[in-house]
């Protein structure tokens, strides 16, 4: 008799779903109970003595607590933030009134900055995280990094850079649904010691006599001096407008640009 080959039944099946979400679980569920233990040894910390404890030392006492949530990559945890009679409990764990973790803040702000939707982002943070993060709060975030950046941009510019670089860039920006071309100014010197740093950022101006002053103007109340020699196009607003700003360095037409031209016509 010929023996019939039939198929093994399958014993064991494996929701993978399943075993996703309990992992999830008990990673949250750790995350939770690590940083409730944290925030219990501080205020022990701050007290100089555990709960109930009683000695001389004793510098204060519990007076219960009271939950925050808090958003981290594990998902949405619940803090029991201690309170105490004779201070106020601040913890260096976790910035007073922080509502998420550093990460996560940053995971927003480069979706958005990415040209994802506040839309798509909020469903994103509601698949991740479990709580879905509103507008507001992503409008809040991006305020911050405006901030940074308007910081960065006025900085002083500090030693001298014998040789710079400017050039005028188009680069697409999403906006409103829709992607635009947005003018950029940039400026990129070269210092004493050989390397390469971006001197000035300027969005939205526009490659002419009136946009390139303006770009050498804010450079030159930021500090830059010790210019010998800059390297740009052929544009006539920035040739004029080096004249007016930089009467005395020497300008030299950028090679790269040159080929461009004239391969454009041969």
């Amino acid at each position: 008799m010929e023996e019939q080959n039939t198929p093994k039944a399958q014993i064991i099946q494996l929701n993978e779903n399943a075993v996703r979400d309990h992992l999830g679980e008990m990673v949250r569920s750790t995350v939770e109970d690590t940083l409730n233990r944290m925030l219990d040894a501080e205020a022990d910390r701050l007290c100089n003595a555990e709960k109930y404890q009683r000695h001389q030392a004793r510098t204060d006492t519990r007076a219960g607590h009271y939950q925050r949530k808090l958003h981290t990559k594990a998902g949405e945890v619940t803090l029991n933030m201690p309170k105490l009679r004779r201070q106020t409990f601040e913890t260096a764990i976790i910035e007073r009134y922080r509502r998420r973790e550093a990460s996560v803040e940053e995971a927003l702000i480069e979706m958005y900055i990415a040209g994802v939707s506040v839309r798509r982002v909020e469903d994103i943070t509601e698949t991740l995280w479990g709580t879905k993060v509103s507008a507001g709060t992503i409008s809040n975030l991006n305020k911050k990094v405006y901030a940074k950046i308007e910081e960065w941009r006025n900085r002083p510019i500090k030693g001298e850079f014998p040789y710079v670089y400017l050039d005028g860039i188009v680069l697409k920006r999403s906006w409103a649904g829709e992607v635009t071309n947005v003018s950029v100014l940039v400026a990129i010197g070269v210092n004493d010691q050989g390397y390469r740093k971006i001197l000035g950022v300027c969005e939205g101006a526009k490659e002419d006599k009136a946009g390139w002053s303006g770009f050498l103007r804010h450079l030159k109340e930021r500090g830059l001096s010790g210019v010998r020699l800059f390297i740009t196009d052929a544009c006539i607003g920035l040739v004029e407008s080096l004249a007016d700003f930089y009467p005395e360095t020497k300008w030299q037409r950028c090679i790269v640009h040159f080929y461009r031209n004239v391969f454009s016509v041969v």
